[in-house]
């Protein structure tokens, strides 16, 4: 009997503590999360391509050159600010490219649909400026949109230079800048590409097709493009990637892949150089896999809320009653669920900060507060808690109306 009460005691014990505990583990399987073991790059990143949540990095925040998985950035620019059907014309600068180039020529006209596909295909430098100097009126204007274009994606250390990724560098205000971006930057481009633009579709078409072929607007020369992504037929869920090679940057690859509801997008840079064109693929099948085995799909709403105050006092507030303190009840300002990857040992917890008390006068709709939920420590998404009413400030018409009513009711 002793022994059977004993262990009631403990289950009940255990009881309160998982109720208590504002922490939430989420884990994909029953295993814990493991590092996904050595990589070749230098710097590389595992991301959830839904959230945007780093799952795994390598000097994730270094800089270094990114070669012509640059061409992302002026892919998706072109996308969104050209008409496709638009000509494009050569410029001897353009045609000075070197190779991989399409080998257009001084003058020669294109139309920028297909330069889109020989840039992305063919990694074809010299379609790259042309389509640059087409949009910009230079490549250091284009290259001007690129970086406007990288601060709203939310890249914190990224600079462009090229439009095709060859390495430079040049004087910014007294300062030495190299075309350079980070694995994390590279990594939130291309999630900004495949799901946040509004030409995110044709991104996707563009670098999904596997040949190519056009002419230039003239019709006397025709071109074929094969796409050098090995990844689309190496991994089932392959959505796009796109490969570089400098001498500066070495093998970099940018690639995402979709399967059972998740995700996943790598980044590698300095990923070996010749002769190591490999190492790049080994990569990212092995963070890939990684990925897939030990995170799954949570919504942050499973996440139990914590205690919000019902109502919240007001001081110098009036109130139905003289003599009683003016409140205010808290209103939850629920937002849209947010999807995020998961895996064993990540922790999400919510948190509610807000005001202890406020003073009046309090408006109805009045930001008092806010639900934070955490993963790891980090803030991921916020709902503000609000004033559900409103409470005037005391005045001397509201107390002289108080004293009436006390004295009518003889309470004076």
């Amino acid at each position: 009997m002793k022994k059977t009460c004993k262990k009631i005691v403990v289950v009940c014990l255990l009881l309160v503590g998982i109720l208590n505990n504002p922490f939430h583990t989420y884990a994909s399987n029953h295993k814990e999360t493991t590092e996904p073991g050595n990589l070749y790059a230098l710097s590389a990143v595992l991301m959830d391509g839904t959230s945007g949540r780093v799952l795994y990095g390598k000097n994730a925040e270094e800089p270094r050159a990114m070669a012509s998985t640059t061409k992302i950035m002026t892919c998706i620019l072109i996308l969104e600010q050209c008409n496709l059907e638009e000509t494009a014309k050569t410029s001897a600068y353009a045609a000075s490219m070197p190779k991989v180039h399409l080998g257009a020529i001084e003058g020669e006209e294109f139309f920028v649909k297909d330069l889109l596909y020989s840039l992305m295909l063919e990694s074809h430098n010299d379609a790259a400026v042309i389509l640059a100097e087409h949009l910009g009126g230079s490549v250091s204007d284009f290259a001007a949109k690129m970086n406007e274009k990288a601060k709203e994606i939310g890249c914190e250390d990224t600079w462009f230079i090229t439009p095709n990724g060859l390495d430079a560098q040049e004087e910014v205000q007294g300062e030495i800048k190299k075309h350079h971006t980070t694995a994390t930057d590279l990594g939130r481009i291309m999630r900004y590409c495949i799901s946040q633009s509004p030409k995110k579709e044709a991104f996707l078409q563009i670098t999904r097709t596997p040949s190519y072929s056009f002419q230039d607007v003239s019709g006397k020369r025709s071109f074929s493009c094969n796409n050098h992504n090995a990844f689309l037929s190496m991994m089932e869920g392959a959505l796009s990637g796109k490969t570089g090679f400098t001498s500066e940057a070495g093998y970099c690859y940018i690639g995402a892949l979709e399967r059972d509801g998740k995700t996943l997008i790598v980044a590698l840079l300095g990923c070996g150089w010749p002769n190591n064109k490999s190492y790049k693929w080994q990569d990212t099948r092995k963070l890939m896999e990684h990925g897939l085995e030990h995170y799954s799909v949570h919504a942050l709403s499973e996440a139990r809320l914590p205690q919000i105050p019902s109502a919240i006092p007001v001081e110098k507030g009036q109130s139905e009653i003289l003599g009683e303190g003016a409140k205010v009840s808290t209103v939850r300002m629920e937002t849209e669920d947010m999807q995020m990857l998961l895996g064993a040992g990540d922790e999400v917890k919510t948190i509610y900060r807000g005001k202890t008390f406020l003073e009046a006068p309090v408006r109805k709709g009045e930001k008092i507060g806010e639900i934070q939920y955490q993963v790891n420590g980090e803030t991921w998404k916020t709902e503000d808690v609000v004033a559900g009413n409103a409470v005037k400030e005391i005045d001397y018409s509201w107390c002289l109306e108080q004293t009436m009513n006390r004295w009518a009711k003889g309470g004076i």
